[in-house]
């Protein structure tokens, strides 16, 4: 069973940055997946960025390669999500989820993520 909590996010101007961070709890400790995704109303759910917690490999979206950025501490079993060059089409729900079936990530689609935190809204301002 693993408990996810999101926090970090906010409004800005395009071009700005926010970090959001997703606090896990309950978690084993092999590797598993982690992922960050968001949804924009009306629009479907859709992978943003993930890792494998045991080895570090990351993956992005195209949409948002090169400007937002996937970590972890496991000191403070956290995930980052390090967001810059933020636009308005970015603005959308943002979601941490683990999937622990596995452990590593097997894909981006939603149904391999059984574990979800609650959500953080992340407005971009043009």
């Amino acid at each position: 069973q693993v408990q996810l909590a999101e926090s970090g996010g906010g409004s800005v101007q395009a071009g700005g940055s926010l970090r959001l961070s997703c606090a896990a709890s309950g978690y084993t400790t092999r590797s598993y997946c982690m992922g960050w995704f968001r949804q924009a109303p009306g629009n479907e759910r859709e992978g943003v960025a993930f890792i494998v917690t045991g080895g570090g490999s990351t993956g992005y979206a195209d949409s948002v390669k090169g400007r937002f950025t996937i970590s972890q501490d496991n000191t403070k079993n956290t995930l980052y999500l390090q967001m810059n060059s933020l636009k308005p089409e970015d603005t959308a729900m943002y979601y941490c989820a683990a999937d622990t079936s596995y452990y590593y990530c097997r894909g981006s689609e939603p149904r391999f993520f059984g574990y979800w935190g609650q959500g953080t809204q992340v407005t971009v301002s043009s």
